[in-house]
């Protein structure tokens, strides 16, 4: 019998125990239910609903999506129905599941982080806050908070003192040094790291002589990406005293097999859910087969295996 459990957050009082390190990526999974009627959910290690922010937003205009070479742009700008919708729509729905669900949240300033945090505090069916410092598609908040170590750390501090779910703080790509952020987050308080958000980019349409997306650029995500998430998944396990979650172009068992060798504890499957819903499913059982194949009785042997001393 092979122990896949995780916890995701064990300094924490309360903890994040998951009975698996497979999670699915904000804004890749709506809130859960979508997918339900499709496959078992309840396999899953946890749930990330899409971000969620203290007022209801629109979102970015269209086109908002576009294929690439081996990856996918978007530019949704956090289309969502707000906290309040989520508290009374969606999260009684989630406290009849055994799945956790993690709400991912998003602010243009300190103080709207901290009120959706408050907002969360105490909502059955709420298992944990993922705090969006790294979307590169919004005008204000998102990656403007995370490219700073010492805005990044004071958004985490603020969501810390608003709540006593575990904390974790999703990383951009796009910064100089994300270990001086990693750092930074995890010195104010963040229970777990999730790396990595979107990698900004745009395509033209040659026809139209004009960018592809309604916002000139978007977010880069898919295969793409995974050499780059992996490498800071890498670098930053080298220095974090927190569980880290790995996210970025993972669509099956050996690409979740890498980031827990380079020091993941979880990972996360966004992109590849779009064209396949059950992938992360399948990434969890390819996981389970060559733990099966390798002998290895405890995940938890591996994370990290493959980091160079």
């Amino acid at each position: 019998m092979i122990d896949t459990s995780v916890q995701l957050a064990p300094s924490h009082v309360k903890g994040l125990l998951l009975k698996n390190p497979v999670i699915t990526a904000s804004g890749t999974f709506g809130y859960g239910m979508e997918y339900s009627q499709l496959f078992d959910i309840q396999k899953l290690g946890a749930i990330v609903c899409k971000g969620t922010t203290l007022k209801s937003r629109e979102g970015n205009p269209q086109p908002r999506l576009v294929e690439t070479a081996s990856g996918l742009l978007n530019s949704v700008g956090l289309e969502n129905i707000g906290v309040e919708a989520v508290v009374r729509d969606k999260a009684s729905i989630w406290a009849q599941w055994h799945v956790p669900v993690i709400v991912n949240i998003a602010g243009e300033n300190m103080d709207e982080y901290a009120q959706v945090a408050t907002r969360l505090e105490g909502v059955p069916g709420v298992s944990g806050i993922e705090v969006n410092i790294s979307c590169p598609n919004v005008k204000s908040g998102g990656m403007e908070c995370g490219t700073d170590p010492k805005i990044a750390a004071e958004v985490t501090a603020a969501v810390k003192a608003a709540t006593s779910l575990p904390v974790i703080v999703k990383l951009s790509p796009n910064v100089t040094d994300i270990v001086e952020i990693a750092v930074a987050v995890c010195q104010a308080g963040a229970d777990a790291l999730c790396l990595i958000n979107t990698v900004r980019g745009m395509t033209l349409d040659i026809k139209k002589r004009r960018p592809s997306l309604g916002t000139m650029m978007g977010g880069l995500s898919g295969p793409a990406i995974k050499p780059i998430a992996l490498y800071m998944v890498y670098k930053v396990a080298g220095v974090a005293k927190v569980p880290i979650i790995g996210c970025g172009g993972i669509s099956c068992a050996e690409d979740a097999l890498e980031f827990i060798m380079a020091g993941a504890s979880a990972v996360q499957v966004g992109t590849a859910t779009l064209s396949k819903p059950q992938a992360a499913l399948d990434v969890l059982e390819g996981i389970k087969q060559f733990a099966e194949r390798e002998g290895i009785g405890n995940l938890r042997d591996i994370v990290g295996i493959a980091r160079v001393q």
